[in-house]
């Protein structure tokens, strides 16, 4: 029979307070045993860390933040003009509104959260379009979400939004809340706790996890959260299988100057190798994603700068019988050959004299900005077990054609949070796994189905067979004529259909 002591969260003395909320919380001084343990600093875990001390019912919770890595440079980041990091995120309204709700928002740097309110979408083969533009989403009845409406998505440096949700994190904790982190910190085991541990308050955590650290720390957890990435320990711990598949492709990821200062405006075509996508930084920049086959992916890093730049306005502008002779041509000549910017012009203008709907042409990339990443398909086979639940990557990994795989993590930390909340008013033990359970069936069929959606366009838009690019076509063709059917579209993609309940919680 669980002790009625067990429930109740950790805090420094014994003391009792309630709240609107019947919340009690005992303040017993247990040096390393703590209510949440989360394993990975990366962005879902310090949203996660973020969300509970920024709710007003989680905050009498002793939490833990154990990062691998040191955390100091993040947190001391300051933009440079004109100057990019390679990894980057689209955040979906949805996802900004979660990170205003926790009082991240106001730590972003003015002006380099970038909204964009255009999307173009064509096939590399047949041309057929799709165009995303937010005001149809205001003729579609959905004005009611004030201004988010003119934006389809955030670009936003990875270390940036970090950066804003360490200096949060360092905000509540000024305000009191009890959490500690724990940078520099490698996990060297998790173990599950041992029989007969009671501390001196009679509370019980022989079920708890615990987790060493390689400096000889143990840290015990009445909840342990695995946001440590596609290889997670935490879900080795629990031992829960990570079912998918890599696909036979890599990610280059490169930060382009641009010869327009349009910055509002998305671009992806799908070529049969796979998709490529120009999204806008700041004025005159923007971050490429080219997801290609790997032998292409080591070219494309490894051809010069000039080479590697009209090989871009290529993927954009020409066709792709085109590209494959360049590739051809750059495999047999490794030198690149001298007249590449020229047969690329010449063909554009003979191409494209009088399309107008194609993106600025690439006019330089920013040294050490070219890299990239295997890409890979990942979903746990659960995301829970008793006193353990996973979140991020480590729950599951995306394909990044659609940029969805952050949105999926933050929507993962909204509503973990609001199963604790829940859990903490009903004066639950919070990992409990019969409370968890909440947390799954919210987020796995949701995660399932946007896996599986990027998925099936993976696979559709990378072919060049005939029936399949027409068929695809004929689709693309008719949703494009079908605004109503566009406005669901962007309202799932954009986190605009699915407000969780975070909102009735503020």
């Amino acid at each position: 029979m669980l002790s009625r002591l067990s429930r109740l969260p950790i805090s420094s003395k014994w003391k009792l307070t309630a709240t609107s909320c019947r919340q009690y919380s005992i303040e017993a001084d247990l040096k390393n045993a703590y209510d949440v343990v989360i394993i990975g600093g990366g962005v879902a875990g310090t949203a996660l860390a973020c969300s509970i001390a920024s709710n007003p019912f989680l905050q009498n919770q002793r939490v833990a933040l154990v990062e691998a890595m040191d955390l100091t440079n993040t947190l001391n980041w300051t933009p440079t003009q004109d100057k990019y990091s390679n990894r980057t995120v689209s955040l979906t309204p949805g996802s900004m509104r979660l990170l205003e709700n926790i009082g991240v928002t106001e730590h972003l740097s003015p002006g380099r959260a970038n909204p964009y309110s255009d999307m173009q979408v064509w096939d590399g083969v047949t041309g057929a379009r799709i165009h995303f533009d937010a005001t149809t989403l205001q003729t579609h009845g959905m004005t009611s979400m004030n201004d988010t409406t003119s934006t389809i998505a955030y670009m936003i440096e990875n270390t940036h939004l970090q950066h804003a949700l360490l200096k949060r994190l360092e905000q509540c904790r000024a305000d009191g809340a009890q959490i500690d982190i724990l940078q520099k910190a490698r996990v060297a085991d998790i173990n599950q706790g041992t029989k007969d541990v009671e501390d001196s308050e009679g509370l019980d955590l022989s079920d708890w996890p615990t987790v060493e650290l390689e400096n000889g720390t143990m840290l015990k957890a009445r909840l342990l959260i695995g946001a440590d990435g596609v290889n997670s320990p935490v879900r080795k711990f629990a031992g829960i299988d990570s079912l998918g598949w890599d696909y036979d492709a890599q990610g280059v990821v490169a930060t382009l100057k641009l010869d327009s200062l349009d910055h509002h405006t998305a671009w992806q075509r799908f070529l049969p190798t796979g998709p490529i996508a120009m999204l806008p930084m700041g004025e005159g920049y923007a971050s490429m994603v080219w997801s290609t086959k790997p032998h292409l992916a080591k070219m494309l890093k490894s051809v010069s700068e000039s080479d590697f730049v009209e090989l871009v306005n290529a993927a954009f502008r020409l066709s792709h019988v085109d590209l494959d002779y360049f590739y051809k041509q750059l495999d047999n000549n490794y030198d690149g050959f001298s007249s590449l910017a020229s047969e690329v012009n010449w063909r554009d203008e003979v191409m494209n004299k009088s399309n107008t709907s194609l993106p600025p042409k690439v006019i330089g990339v920013q040294e050490a900005s070219r890299a990239s990443f295997p890409l890979k398909l990942r979903n746990s086979e659960k995301y829970i077990t008793d006193r353990v639940a996973l979140v991020g990557d480590a729950a599951h990994a995306t394909h990044p054609l659609a940029g969805q795989g952050m949105n999926q993590g933050l929507l993962d930390v909204e509503s973990l949070t609001n199963v604790l909340v829940q859990g903490t008013c009903e004066g639950q033990d919070i990992g409990n796994i019969h409370l968890l359970r909440n947390y799954a069936s919210d987020r796995y069929v949701r995660n399932i189905v946007m896996i599986s959606a990027c998925d099936k366009m993976h696979r559709l838009f990378g072919t060049d067979i005939a029936p399949v690019t027409w068929l695809r076509s004929f689709g693309l063709s008719t949703i494009n004529s079908l605004d109503f059917v566009k406005a669901e579209i962007m309202k799932y993609a954009m986190g605009v259909e699915y407000n969780g309940t975070a909102s009735h919680h503020h």
